[in-house]
């Protein structure tokens, strides 16, 4: 085995003194600067084996740092609208009146005092004059039947009409004290001389006189308050006869954009 040992190293110190073309102080100087350099390789690789913790660092800060992405919000569901059929529980009328834009507002949601007393308003019987005069050119005799009612009066009506037919079915087609367009002075009921038995009716509304009224009632400042199909707007069932003094501006708007008096003021 010593033999054999020594043959291998032979072997070496020959391959080695051969690739240093047999000098031996050169071969000599190449292994000592081979035993030298080693350990600077080390040195070398240590600082990247250093760096390795710092990144895995930089990487968990920029991590706990960074913001989950903002999730959309929610959009909260629009209110469901008020049924203006219904009346608010509320434990007295106001002191007030409530005006929107200069227009007097009275129905089932914006109610009266019940000192409110003004009287038919003299501007809307002038232009009810007007109009009735423009009718009779086309052969129509316009009446006025109801107009202005008192508190008192309206209170009367209406507990009459509550004691014939229910309140749930009176609160359909009239007012309780304090609610009605009536006390504001500028509402007028409005017929056909001779056609009595149309006062009143839904069957106004098909009557030359009542065509008539529909068509032209915007040019002298009324409307019609409560027209078919807005009865969760207006609060009252259609009432065709029922027409509402508001100015020429404002009606004429009201007619041209086909809608009710609460509409065209926002509430």
């Amino acid at each position: 085995m010593v033999i054999a040992m020594t043959a291998i190293w032979a072997a070496i110190a020959a391959v080695w003194l051969s690739m240093h073309n047999w000098d031996t102080e050169e071969s000599m100087k190449a292994l000592a600067q081979a035993f030298t350099e080693q350990p600077a390789e080390t040195e070398q690789q240590a600082p990247a084996e250093q760096e390795e913790p710092a990144v895995k660092e930089e990487q968990e800060a920029t991590e706990e740092t960074e913001q989950p992405e903002a999730q959309p919000e929610e959009e909260t569901p629009a209110p469901a609208p008020t049924d203006a059929t219904v009346y608010p529980e509320i434990d007295q009328l106001p002191s007030e009146p409530t005006i929107v834009n200069g227009i007097l507002l009275a129905n089932k949601q914006h109610p009266l005092p019940e000192t409110y007393a003004p009287g038919e308003s003299a501007e809307a019987r002038a232009a009810f004059d007007t109009m009735a005069q423009a009718a009779a050119k086309d052969g129509l005799q316009l009446v006025a039947f109801s107009t202005y009612r008192e508190f008192a009066r309206q209170k009367q009506l209406y507990e009459g009409y509550v004691a014939k037919d229910g309140q749930e079915a009176a609160d359909r087609y009239s007012a309780r004290p304090g609610y009605s367009e009536h006390q504001t002075g500028l509402a007028f009921d409005i017929g056909e001389a001779g056609q009595e038995q149309h006062w009143a009716s839904s069957s106004f509304g098909d009557t030359p006189g009542g065509k008539w009224v529909k068509e032209n009632a915007h040019n002298y400042g009324f409307i019609l308050r409560y027209p078919q199909g807005k009865e969760q707007i207006t609060g009252y069932m259609h009432e065709s006869w029922h027409f509402r003094y508001v100015g020429k501006e404002a009606a004429t708007a009201i007619y041209n954009q086909n809608i009710t008096l609460e509409e065209y003021l926002g509430i």
